[in-house]
């Protein structure tokens, strides 16, 4: 039998920058960590929930499932509060556009007339576990900022060069090596690797 410390973990992601993320923050929790190309599955999960927590849990659960392995997940998105709370879950195909300049721009357009002290924003992540024994766990990370009047830095993905971090004076795309440190998923990581050890502590 193999030995729980050397289990395999699928990270159920396609998007190549997360998953490089993923690895980097989650390097050193006993699993050997894999793609969903290392073990051959192309998968492209609907998400239907109507919280961060539910559609994370859908992908965690389909990545267990298809690969017959553990897998963890994560669903995140920027909440407005000058737009209600959007993009929120819709985050990734905000008004179906279908690139992150696309996005970022309509962002901006819809704040347009928005001044900074009220343009307020929390990145969310919630990161969900599961196994094919049935165990399954979510953990969530926020980080507080507010959005800027134009796009900052090239580093970083998706909302990164809007999202700035007022302790930093920087955005996410100005400074991508502090997302480790001070992002939502950064956090939500944290919490996660203490589950992942009691996992194989159990």
């Amino acid at each position: 039998m193999t030995p729980r410390s050397t289990r395999r973990l699928l990270l159920g992601t396609n998007n190549p920058s997360k998953l490089e993320e993923l690895r980097r923050q989650l390097s050193g929790v006993p699993f050997v960590l894999v793609s969903p190309n290392e073990v051959g599955i192309t998968l492209e999960v609907t998400e239907t929930g109507v919280t961060f927590a539910e559609n994370a849990l859908l992908k965690a659960r389909a990545y267990a499932e298809a690969a017959g392995l553990a897998a963890l997940a994560d669903d995140s998105g920027l909440c407005v509060g000058a737009l209600d709370g959007q993009p929120g879950i819709h985050s990734a195909r905000f008004e179906n556009l279908s690139t992150s300049s696309a996005r970022n721009q309509r962002l901006l357009d819809l704040l347009r007339d928005v001044p900074e002290q009220e343009r307020g924003a929390t990145f969310v992540c919630v990161i969900a576990f599961h196994d094919p024994h049935g165990q399954e766990w979510t953990v969530e990370g926020r980080v507080r900022g507010r959005i800027a009047l134009r796009e900052r830095g090239d580093g970083g993905f998706g909302y990164d060069p809007l999202f700035l971090i007022p302790e930093l004076g920087a955005t996410f795309g100005e400074r991508p090596e502090r997302k480790d440190d001070l992002s939502h998923r950064a956090r939500a990581v944290a919490l996660a690797r203490k589950r992942l050890k009691a996992e194989v502590d159990c």
